[in-house]
């Protein structure tokens, strides 16, 4: 009896996700939840926080003045967790991935975790440019 109900739960469940999909705010935020998990777990996460003035570069991610994990963590997170926030437009488009690869590839990172980092930077590179 327990199992049917557990069942008939999991359909409601499952037809509550047909009726309401996850809008693109939503999918936004788990991609960049899950990007953060993905960090924590290849050691990525917990990095200093850069200086004030190192979020003045005009390089591309920061590339003077922050690592690449610093930049992932206090720029592009923070930055799109904002816009989901507020519910503001995606930007026209979004191409951080081929940055994250190159960086774990030349850190010699592990494979695992060059795959699974890639993969959730891809997942926010194609929701971003898809909207």
């Amino acid at each position: 009896m327990l199992a049917q109900e557990g069942l008939s739960r999991d359909n409601g469940a499952i037809d509550r996700l047909e009726k309401y999909p996850m809008n693109v705010h939503e999918e936004l935020d788990t991609a960049l939840r899950e990007l953060e998990s993905t960090m924590r777990a290849a050691n990525l996460w917990r990095v200093e926080r850069p200086e004030p003035a190192a979020f003045q570069s005009a390089q591309p991610f920061c590339i003077d003045t922050m690592s690449l994990p610093q930049w992932l963590r206090f720029v592009f997170i923070a930055r799109l967790d904002a816009l989901v926030e507020a519910e503001s437009p995606m930007p026209a488009s979004c191409d951080v991935a081929p940055a994250v690869e190159a960086y774990l590839t030349q850190e010699g990172a592990r494979n695992s975790d060059r795959i699974l980092m890639g993969k959730a930077v891809e997942r926010i590179d194609q929701l971003v440019t898809d909207n």
